[in-house]
């Protein structure tokens, strides 16, 4: 059984999750507005990511007995005056879920709820992933710079990412 503290923890978790959604929502909203139709694509797919990971919060919150409480989401809020500042803000904005995973991680091991380890340990290793992506974006971005070519053709690569899986 969860305890009531890693219960609300995982509650706010879920909030996290879903406001992770909306924020890379409003930003495939942007890249549609500024003729980046593959970079709206990734961002749609990563959102969908995002509510997948609430999810299985919300299943494992259900699984030890807990009980789901849907807290409210504010309006995302980036500001992107390009690709490169789009995912700058990802990176950073995965800085910040990486940092919530790492608490939950440890006040499951203060409370030695070690189910509880072993299911944030794959939100751990996930946000190495999220992290690596999002800065690996950034470099090819960095490079590419201002040159239209350059920018089209990762616009294009970013269009064929694959839709998100139950295991994302």
């Amino acid at each position: 059984m969860i305890s009531k503290k890693l219960n609300e923890e995982f509650n706010k978790q879920i909030m996290y999750e879903y406001y992770s959604a909306h924020l890379y929502l409003a930003m495939a909203a942007w890249a549609q507005d500024h003729d980046f139709p593959g970079l709206a694509h990734f961002m749609i797919m990563q959102g969908d990511e995002e509510r997948i990971h609430a999810m299985k919060f919300f299943d494992y919150v259900v699984e030890t007995a807990g009980s789901v409480e849907i807290l409210g989401l504010d309006t995302p809020e980036f500001e992107a005056e390009s690709m490169l500042d789009i995912f700058v803000d990802a990176y950073k904005h995965e800085q910040f879920v990486t940092s919530r995973i790492h608490f939950l991680m440890n006040l499951a091991h203060e409370e030695k709820d070690y189910a509880a380890v072993s299911f944030l340990t794959w939100f751990v290793d996930e946000q190495v992933e999220e992290e690596a992506t999002f800065d690996a974006l950034i470099k090819s971005v960095r490079m590419i710079g201002d040159n239209g070519n350059g920018l089209y053709q990762i616009d294009k690569e970013l269009g064929s990412r694959a839709p998100a899986t139950a295991e994302a």
